[in-house]
């Protein structure tokens, strides 16, 4: 594994790169302002679901497959798109992925069309001395260190808790990391249904911080 890979991953994953990941709450906006996620505990309790039963397990899927190449890329993405439960949360994958794609290509010279985000960081990370899980545990900790800013402005959360949270999710991430290396597309599957219809509600919220 080389260090220049991992740092390029990172660089690829860190706040700073153009993607405008603080824009999206992945309906997380929604529950907060149920009064559904409120506290540390239930911010905890909510993402580890998104991780373990929702997009997150399942975008760790579709990235280890664009990373191994186990089926043309354009019908991966094109599934990856089809996966998306409502209006908001495919413009939420496709939005991102198109500004990843745009981004890397203009950093590395490549030429990928835009395509869903999971996947669009699966086929850049497949030109790098990294193995998929590794790829995967650190694409999961940039989803879920995103959402944990959502609920630190949103809730609004302090800080250190909100770190707490996050820390407290390393084990969730590298779990299903591991397990998304080695899963079939097959195993594609959700019991997140929450965090679906709270992304659907999201659509019609009459204040709204956050694109989706």
């Amino acid at each position: 594994m080389s260090d220049a890979d991992l740092l390029t991953l990172t660089q690829w994953l860190s706040p700073a790169f153009p993607v405008g990941s603080f824009a999206y709450s992945h309906g997380l906006e929604t529950v907060i302002a149920e009064g559904d996620v409120s506290s540390p505990a239930t911010l905890q309790d909510w993402l580890e679901d998104v991780l373990r039963f929702g997009a997150g397990r399942t975008d760790a899927i579709l990235l280890a497959h664009a990373m191994r190449r186990t089926i043309p890329l354009d019908h991966l993405a094109a599934f990856a798109g089809a996966l998306a439960p409502s209006r908001e949360r495919h413009q939420e994958t496709m939005e991102q992925g198109a500004a990843f794609t745009r981004a890397v290509n203009a950093l590395t010279g490549a030429d990928r069309p835009a395509m869903a985000l999971p996947v669009a960081v699966g086929a850049a990370a497949a030109d790098l001395d990294l193995p998929a899980a590794r790829v995967a545990a650190l694409y999961l900790h940039a989803v879920a260190s995103n959402l944990v800013s959502v609920a630190v402005r949103f809730v609004p959360l302090g800080q250190t808790d909100g770190q707490r949270v996050l820390s407290r999710l390393h084990p969730v991430i590298s779990d299903v990391a591991v397990d998304a290396a080695k899963a079939e597309l097959s195993d594609i599957g959700g019991a997140c249904f929450g965090a679906g219809l709270a992304a659907i509600r999201h659509e019609a919220q009459a204040v709204r911080l956050f694109k989706t």
